[in-house]
């Protein structure tokens, strides 16, 4: 088959990941930017907890997409073409202790401070987050998956996000009315866009904010002692609120395609009006189903209710967990020890066909 049909066959073909690349070459026609930057995708990790299958699934998934564009361009990966960046959300303040993890004393004396900044309770590495961040990139790393590691606190505190922080200062009160009517009335009082970081404490601090003069990135707030403060939100002295923090992100790499799981579709509502109102635009991107454990609940990192990489392989092959996360995403899929036996059966029995 020549190249040209193996183009042609990309772009017909009715599997979801085809389905989600044809919606990026809508948006770029000719297979690129119009500044001749690869396509952007990202996937993103919060380490605020120990990694688990629900993490890994969203860069395989994000990695197929990925790969039918690139089919659909008439691409190779060694082209350039495309990037996938897989993002930690390191620089979020803790807000309650895993379930999962031992020595909780460590973490619970350091509530609400950011991630990276909070003692390893494992003692292994520079601090919790870079414990959790080499965790996700060992199994990243695992399967082959070809993506460039990005932390939040490396680009807040490199001044990387500056330029960024400073446009959102700038549009404060039009990002202030995107957010204020879907919060509840007393959130309303202390919400602000940029969250400063304590010079006290240390913490991520849940206060209203005055932006004093956005060109210089200084804000004033009251800190947690009651003092009144004045300093620069920049280079690793604020962080953003949420949905700010993810539209800001889209704007400042320029992000084309990013999946999420259903429980964030109302972010992703918010943030994409506010990158327009950035001036960005809110990147393609599926919403998939979650995945649950045995009793039906959502699986999370904080409650430690997810299966580990180590846990599934231990009981089934490399090759039946992929065939498990790729069908149907917007399917809600159960994730525990039982389902590894009927998923290593299915790829027994299409070894067969």
């Amino acid at each position: 088959m020549s190249m040209t049909d193996l183009i042609t066959a990309a772009r017909v073909s009715k599997a979801w990941p085809f389905q989600e690349a044809q919606r990026l070459l809508k948006r770029y026609p000719d297979g690129a930017k119009p500044d001749g930057s690869p396509v952007l995708f990202e996937t993103g990790y919060g380490p605020s907890g120990l990694p688990h299958i629900g993490t890994f699934q969203e860069v395989l998934r994000t990695t197929l997409v990925r790969r039918a564009f690139e089919a659909m361009i008439g691409a190779k990966p060694e082209d350039g073409k495309t990037r996938l960046v897989a993002f930690s959300d390191d620089m979020d303040g803790l807000r309650k202790v895993p379930d999962n993890i031992a020595n909780k004393d460590v973490l619970a004396a350091n509530l609400g401070k950011p991630l990276t900044r909070i003692p390893d309770p494992f003692g292994t590495h520079e601090s919790f987050a870079h414990h959790n961040n080499a965790m996700l990139r060992e199994f990243l790393d695992r399967f082959g998956f070809e993506y460039e590691f990005m932390s939040a606190s490396d680009r807040y505190n490199s001044g990387a996000f500056d330029d960024a922080l400073r446009q959102v200062l700038r549009k404060n009160g039009a990002i202030l009315d995107i957010m204020l009517p879907t919060l509840r009335e007393e959130r309303r009082k202390t919400y602000s866009p940029v969250l400063p970081i304590s010079p006290t404490t240390g913490a991520v601090l849940q206060v209203p904010v005055e932006v004093v003069d956005a060109e210089a990135g200084t804000i004033r707030f009251t800190d947690e002692d009651g003092s009144v403060v004045e300093q620069s939100a920049l280079g690793g002295m604020s962080k953003l609120q949420w949905k700010v923090d993810w539209a800001m992100r889209w704007y400042a790499l320029g992000v084309d395609y990013e999946m999420c799981g259903k429980d964030l579709t109302d972010s992703v509502t918010q943030s994409g009006k506010i990158v327009q109102v950035l001036g960005g635009k809110k990147p393609e991107g599926l919403i998939y189903e979650l995945f649950l454990d045995e009793k039906g609940e959502k699986i999370s990192k904080s409650k430690g209710n997810g299966l580990t990489i180590e846990e599934w392989l231990t009981y089934g092959s490399e090759e039946s967990l992929g065939f498990y996360i790729f069908p149907n995403p917007k399917s809600a899929k159960q994730l525990h020890v039982g389902v590894i036996p009927r998923a290593r059966h299915r790829v027994r029995a299409k070894a067969c066909r």
